[in-house]
């Protein structure tokens, strides 16, 4: 259990639902509920197999390219760590997907793999999150436990981007400008955990 709680805890902030909640309004503004309750649905569905594939194939690929999980830790504890900054000084060009995404997932009929399921949701920073969290001693119960941890966060993330619209409206800007930062410094701090973990390994 307290592995199944701890990859939702890290998944959580890095995917940061919440923080895809205007992005999800406006490419899915002229949908009926129906529609948009679909698209929520199969993104959340991609994003859990995104991040399946990488938690049980990461090892694998970090081997071909003769990679340390140390090394993936320290790569994406920086960029976890650069994403925690941008939400914590937000500017108009730090955001997970660009304007000229957003525009064109605005004319697309389907938009629940990309821009949704990824980069929005599964991004560089989760699948990095997910790939360090496979380790060798690591026994089959705990590895279903973690897909467990990643298949809770996609009903979380479902059950946020569903209700959306009455979020937006009770939290309003200044709410969720607020929850913004408070995600900002948890993705900042496991961005440090991840790289001073790595380095403890390293140097042990």
């Amino acid at each position: 259990m307290e592995i199944l709680l701890a990859t939702f805890s890290a998944l959580f902030s890095v995917v940061n639902p919440f923080g895809a909640m205007p992005v999800f309004l406006t490419l899915t503004h002229d949908d009926s509920p129906a529609r948009r309750k679909q698209q929520a649905f199969r993104a959340c569905l991609y994003m859990i197999m995104i991040l399946t594939v990488f938690f049980l194939a990461g090892q694998a690929v970090l081997d071909f390219f003769g990679l340390r999980i140390h090394d993936l830790r320290i790569a994406g504890g920086i960029m976890i760590m650069r994403a925690g900054l941008d939400l914590l000084n937000p500017k108009e060009d730090s955001k997970k997907i660009s304007k000229d995404v957003v525009a064109e997932g605005v004319e697309k009929e389907d938009i629940s793999f990309t821009p949704l399921a990824m980069p929005l949701l599964s991004g560089p920073g989760s699948i990095a999150v997910v790939i360090s969290l496979f380790t060798k001693s690591l026994t089959y119960f705990d590895m279903v436990l973690t897909v467990l941890g990643i298949i809770l966060l996609g009903a979380v993330s479902y059950t946020i981007l569903l209700f959306s619209p009455r979020l937006m409206i009770f939290m309003g800007k200044a709410g969720l400008a607020a929850l913004t930062k408070i995600m900002g410094f948890i993705v900042l701090s496991l961005g440090v955990s991840f790289i001073v973990t790595a380095l403890l390994a390293l140097f042990k």
